[in-house]
């Protein structure tokens, strides 16, 4: 059937936010809608583009998104690009940050319609697929369990996740990631402490003084115990998952270089006692100490996930500081996202998506890793609400660690709007978020 649509034809009718809570967080929605149709095999239905996005610790992004939408009402979407091209000239005095971001959200979501428009996935639109089966790593992997195992539900046991409190239950957690068929894990700095008086276990935390406060902050130096601390939750993990299990270690903003750098040398295959790791993530913003970091390292390095844009890579990949550039296609927007993409290739790295969404913002990465030639894996997070599946109209599917990619129109996934009004956003926003108690540790 014919969907086609010409220059012209169609126009931008409206853009509006819409949440769904999530537990310790919310599902974040930029919907626009146009006056434009699509054949289905029910008749005509309205073009409606879709894309998730992240509001967490960045208040006021939703506030920017609607400031835009006002500027794209009665517009064209198709030429998607002369839309974000003008957009960026608004905000060209503060380039980056919210304002990139909500600027992504906005050409996600005419990506959506475009793809729609013309019937074709996104991926499409950018010489894609290359791939349709993509490896993935569960994300987070027991991270989340320290402080919302209570909220949270493994999709692959249908039951609510357990708690981590010390390390008997790491060795458990690892039992689990075998049993569900991934083959790669992402884990971050548990800390487990025992009671003085009493000998039992005390709340676990996740280390994260680079957030803003908690142990650690703001120094953000590395004691002697605490690279001990690490090493030792590493090696239970190769020990535990065995060399078949891939494993990565995200140490996120937590350490200067001195710090980083001892790790980096630490966590080698022998102290693991089997295969190494597949890369530690970490992020700082100095090329030249990142660099200083990859050349005492043991493993290969990923990084450069919180940066916008083209130009802001730039340094890093001159510098030669990465192994592996990660890419947030829901920040950038999925095109800005392939041409960083097409930009790394030239230095000879390999791109991961940062993806720790819900099933929407998983499905629009996945459209940007198939559509570029040098992809390494997606990210994706395991434990979640209950709801998660129930909020879209097509649930990406995930077997033995590799992502089927969504092949309808668009981004292949929709939003289902009654199932949003039934789990009412976080009111406090300001406390919302994975990373919202770091100041309380």
């Amino acid at each position: 059937m014919d969907t086609s649509k010409k220059y012209g034809e169609m126009k931008i009718t409206g853009l509006e936010i819409k949440k769904c809570g999530a537990g310790f967080r919310d599902f974040c929605f930029v919907k626009i809608t146009t006056d434009g149709f699509m054949e289905t095999t029910n008749g005509k239905k309205p073009i409606v583009g879709w894309a998730e996005y992240l509001e967490e610790r960045n208040i006021g992004l939703r506030q920017v998104i609607e400031w835009m939408g006002q500027l794209i009402v009665d517009l064209d979407p198709l030429p998607y690009m002369k839309i974000i091209t003008q957009l960026k000239a608004n905000t060209r005095h503060v380039p980056g940050g919210i304002a990139g971001q909500a600027i992504g959200a906005i050409e996600n979501a005419l990506l959506d319609v475009v793809g729609k428009a013309y019937g074709v996935p996104v991926c499409m639109l950018f010489g894609g697929p290359i791939r349709t089966e993509l490896p993935v790593y569960w994300s987070h992997c027991g991270s989340f369990r320290l402080s919302y195992s209570d909220m949270l539900q493994n999709p692959h046991t249908k039951v609510k996740t357990p708690p981590i409190r010390n390390m008997d239950d790491v060795k458990m957690l690892c039992k689990e990631v075998k049993e569900s068929g991934h083959k790669s894990l992402k884990t971050n700095i548990f800390i487990f402490e025992k009671d003085k008086d009493t000998g039992t276990d005390k709340p676990a935390i996740m280390y994260m003084p680079g957030f803003g406060g908690g142990i650690g902050s703001p120094e953000l130096n590395l004691s002697h115990d605490l690279l001990s601390t690490i090493v030792n939750q590493m090696r239970t993990f190769r020990e535990e998952c065995g060399d078949d299990i891939g494993l990565r270690l995200d140490l996120n903003y937590n350490f200067k270089t001195e710090g980083f750098c001892a790790i980096a040398a630490a966590l080698s295959p022998e102290a693991l006692n089997g295969r190494g790791l597949d890369w530690l993530e970490l992020d700082i913003m100095s090329p030249q100490a990142l660099r200083r970091i990859r050349d005492k390292a043991a493993m290969p390095i990923a990084s450069l996930e919180s940066l916008l844009g083209r130009k802001a890579i730039m340094p890093y990949l001159e510098a030669e500081a990465v192994d592996v550039c990660i890419i947030d296609p829901l920040w950038n927007g999925v095109d800005e996202s392939v041409k960083m993409a097409e930009l790394c290739d030239l230095y000879e790295v390999n791109c991961a998506a940062h993806n720790y969404h819900g099933w929407l913002g998983t499905a629009m990465c996945a459209h940007f890793c198939a559509a570029i030639p040098n992809f390494k894996i997606l990210e994706v997070d395991v434990d979640d609400v209950a709801w998660k599946d129930d909020i879209v109209t097509v649930v990406p599917q995930i077997c033995d660690g590799v992502l089927s990619l969504p092949m309808g129109p668009g981004w292949g996934v929709d939003i289902n709007e009654e199932i949003l009004e039934k789990y009412p956003p976080i009111a406090d926003n300001a406390k919302s978020g994975i990373w919202s108690s770091a100041g309380e540790n």
